[in-house]
């Protein structure tokens, strides 16, 4: 433990010389400039103290409040626009301080604090800063950001990453007060000051428009290796540690996965099969659940299973969720293997691990469990605990476990499902059932090989944009490019726009040259209410021949929060997809298949 926080120390240090951080790096200068010669650690401490409250546990906080994280970013701009106010303006820092004064001794743009030492107002501005410093994150802060804060072990490895990320921010705050210092010498300090709020304002303005968060997404896209600790950070050493640090179980070693059996396979033919399956260990325990669906018996209310519990049956762990258009496409197998192989000793249990905020939501689940026509048991992993505690890493992902609590089979993504079902087949038959004939899915879907890749709407993960999604509000004007390329996006109109979602505000629409046969869209209403999102396929309302099964005279009402079926083709056609927005709808991700 000790050589992965010496580790996060050198990757603090690294990442804070990346080009990421320079959004804010003007504003940490400008800051740590003025005041009192004890200021930039005020500066350094308040940043390094925020960063880290928020990367091991604030966003947590805040969602729990129903505030989401822009919040945290009108606070940074509220401190920077008053501090470098104060600076342009003379008399405003005397009159700000002698308002926090009946709060706190603190005063703003440096100007005059108690003592003297500007220490105090340091941590004001710093704090505010720190809600939007974004270094370049590598595995460790990724690690650290990506895991509960409830470990101590979390806690520890993301100090020590902020420690070294403040102390060459120290260094650098510490050399630009040197040379203002020169300049204040040569009788230039009246204007250094009003240059320095302007540099200041100039940040909150940036902030407020979403530059930053552009500038970090063109960084990211385009300058590879950016991190530049990142050889440091993939050596084996720390990779190892990481994984220690993260809770998740070693990754199953599995065996290769076993020829199709034929439908009348034999039992000696099943057993050889199951004989190939390695043991991979101990399937882990249901960890950190919330509700249950589908365990309820003779009108019980539905109770918690448990691995312990399961022994002597075949257990097929399923992590899915119910928005994701892969997992949809594997519930045909699902349920045709329920219907098979319950009787005879499979229980397949679904573990719902949400992607979006609202797919956390216990009613929306339960409603997409009614819709899907799902009859096995399915638990909310709303905190990753399961999907930690497995080492997974995919939607959807199948893990087979025999009757004796071991992991014998895994799959990822969409196929093999041929696989899958013999490896169940083999494992009943090991544990001593009759398995009988075959299973016979109905409604199965079959994935184009050409189909335009997923995107998202919002910030967090968008990708193939004509124009990035910008987050705030922001206008992207009255009419979308006359040409996109093939798997180009592109925003018209205003738009509300978060890490995840993006919402129409007036005007709102989304264009997309895409190939498929089919196209999806998440999407939901604010408060439910019905709200229509018109579709358009080549600049005319889809014909209904085209239109997916949620579309009714060319547009989708939109209600609950869920995945939208929006294009439906006889087979992978290119078109232009246009579609617009009922103010207050928002969406998240296409998908295309």
């Amino acid at each position: 433990m000790l050589l992965l926080i010496g580790f996060a120390v050198l990757a603090g240090a690294g990442t804070a010389l990346s080009p990421c951080v320079l959004p804010v790096l003007p504003a940490l200068l400008a800051s740590g400039g003025v005041g009192g010669r004890r200021r930039p650690l005020g500066v350094v401490i308040g940043l390094t103290v925020t960063f880290t409250v928020t990367i091991v546990g604030v966003a947590d906080v805040v969602n729990g409040v129903g505030l989401g994280s822009d919040p945290l970013r009108d606070v940074a701009v509220a401190v920077l626009l008053a501090s470098g106010l104060a600076l342009i303006v003379p008399g405003l820092a005397d009159r700000l301080e002698a308002r926090l004064s009946r709060v706190a001794a603190l005063g703003v743009g440096g100007i005059r604090i108690s003592g003297g030492d500007g220490f105090r107002s340091g941590l004001l501005v710093g704090g505010a800063l720190g809600f939007v410093y974004t270094p370049c994150a590598g595995p460790i802060l990724a690690a650290v950001i990506s895991v509960s804060a409830a470990s101590g072990r979390t806690v520890a490895v993301a100090i020590a990453y902020s420690l070294g990320s403040a102390a060459v921010l120290l260094a650098l705050t510490l050399g630009g007060r040197r040379l203002f210092d020169r300049i204040r010498a040569a009788g230039r300090g009246p204007a250094l000051q009003r240059t320095l709020g302007i540099v200041m304002v100039a940040t909150a303005v940036a902030i407020i428009a979403g530059a930053d968060v552009s500038f970090d997404q063109y960084v990211a896209e385009h300058i590879p290796e950016v991190n530049l600790s990142s050889s440091l950070e993939k050596s084996h050493a720390v990779a190892s540690r990481l994984h220690e640090l993260s809770g998740h179980g070693a990754k199953f070693a599995l065996s290769a996965k076993p020829a199709v059996a034929p439908r009348n396979a034999s039992e000696a033919t099943l057993l050889a099969d199951a004989h190939g399956l390695k043991d991979a260990g101990v399937a882990p325990e249901f960890t950190d659940t919330q509700r249950w669906f589908n365990t309820g018996v003779g009108g019980h209310s539905n109770r918690p299973l448990t691995m312990a519990s399961l022994r002597g049956r075949v257990v097929l762990v399923d992590f899915w969720t119910y928005t994701c258009i892969n997992c949809i496409r594997t519930l045909p197998y699902l349920k045709a293997w329920d219907a098979a192989y319950r009787d005879k000793g499979l229980t397949i249990v679904g573990v719902h691990t949400p992607e979006f905020a609202f797919e956390h939501d216990a009613g929306n689940v339960e409603s997409a469990i009614g819709r899907f026509g799902l009859r096995y048991p399915v638990v909310q992993d709303n905190n990753m605990g399961t999907w930690n505690a497995y080492g997974n890493e995919y939607w959807p992902a199948d893990y087979l476990i025999d009757a004796k609590g071991h992991v014998r089979y895994a799959a990822a993504g969409e196929g093999d499902y041929s696989q899958t079902e013999t490896a169940i087949r083999a494992l009943l038959a090991e544990a001593g059932k009759s398995v009988g004939g075959m299973s016979h899915p109905t409604g199965v879907v079959t994935p184009s090989e050409v189909a335009t890749p997923e995107t998202y709407l919002g910030t967090a993960r968008a990708q193939g944009w004509r124009s990035g999604p910008q987050s705030g509000v922001h206008d992207y004007g009255a009419s979308a490019p006359v040409e996109l390329g093939l798997n180009e996006f592109a925003y018209t109109g205003t738009w509300s726009i978060a890490e995840q979602p993006a919402t129409a505000v007036s005007g709102a629409g989304v264009d997309v040259e895409f190939e498929a046969k089919n196209a999806y869209l998440v999407l939901s209403s604010e408060g439910e209410a019905p709200r229509k999102v018109q579709v358009l396929l080549d600049g005319k309302p889809i014909p209904s021949r085209a239109a997916g099964a949620d579309v009714h005279d060319g547009a989708v009402t939109v209600t609950g929060q869920r995945l939208y079926s929006l294009v439906s083709l006889p087979g992978d056609e290119r078109h232009r997809l246009t579609l617009r927005f009922a103010p207050g709808i928002s969406g998240y991700a296409f998908t295309f298949g």
